[in-house]
């Protein structure tokens, strides 16, 4: 068990390696860095503030995780970057720290893939198994469930919340929150359906998907106001954890918007 530094890097006093780490030419790890076992810079990567990096992450070139944020309030406070175990995490990704005012922390799960040019700012936090194509951006605290798939080049607006598995279009621009199992496309973007490729491609019954469908299709319907169909909904898939799951996120939080079909 041995950490491997190439000559050109630059490993400041006090950062925290653990065992096999390999940190490759020109590579910048500063002095509140934790590098968990196993851990590769592949080359020219730079992690600076208070971060950790969990065990077999791969960082390519131009990477920079641990900025401050860029946020005009933020006045050097100590707040940090924890990035899960096993990301892969492409070339010319940036990831901030969070801000005081916004939890201090930003967060990204296990087994995350963050593709060339994808960006996460200030206070956001990512759930696992999240995939952000090449040009993904989340603004500032922005809450990504699990098996999220953000496609090329979309833009994801502060505060909003994507819920697990659901599908995020190459460029949409995303000012709302997206509900679980659901797919958005455009700018700015809305509701195209459920996230069924991705819902196969996971494993989920044709049973479980049938029930999803249905529970959409009675959510969005032209009868009776939005609050009354959740309530219809809920009563019709009380044994369905996924559609209760749908339900509660969009009533968690009242003030903000979500994505709604282009003819809602």
């Amino acid at each position: 068990m041995t950490v491997t530094i190439h000559p050109t890097a630059i490993v400041h006093d006090g950062a925290q390696l653990g065992a096999d780490v390999s940190i490759g030419p020109y590579c910048i790890v500063g002095p509140q860095v934790t590098l968990k076992d196993r851990v590769v810079l592949k080359s020219h990567v730079v992690i600076d503030g208070i971060t950790e990096l969990g065990a077999d992450g791969v960082v390519h070139p131009f990477a920079c995780l641990g900025g401050p944020p860029q946020h005009l309030a933020h006045k050097g406070e100590p707040t940090k970057l924890i990035v899960g175990e096993r990301a892969l995490v492409r070339e010319n990704v940036i990831m901030h720290t969070g801000t005081e005012k916004g939890g201090g922390v930003t967060v990204a799960g296990n087994d995350c893939m963050f593709m060339a040019g994808s960006g996460i700012a200030h206070d956001c936090i990512l759930g696992n198994n999240v995939i952000l194509a090449n040009q993904a951006s989340c603004g500032g605290h922005v809450h990504v469930g699990d098996f999220v798939f953000l496609g090329g080049s979309c833009a994801v607006h502060q505060f909003a919340r994507l819920g697990r598995y659901s599908f995020i279009g190459g460029g949409a621009v995303v000012t709302k929150d997206v509900i679980p199992y659901g797919s958005v496309w455009g700018n700015h973007a809305r509701l195209e359906g459920l996230n069924l490729v991705g819902l196969k491609r996971r494993g989920f019954s044709r049973e479980l998907i049938l029930a999803l469908r249905t529970a959409y299709r009675m959510m969005f319907a032209e009868e009776g106001t939005f609050q009354e169909r959740l309530d219809d909904v809920l009563e019709n898939f009380s044994d369905i954890d996924q559609v209760v799951e749908i339900v509660r996120f969009i009533r968690e939080d009242s003030t903000r918007p979500i994505c709604l079909p282009s003819d809602n």
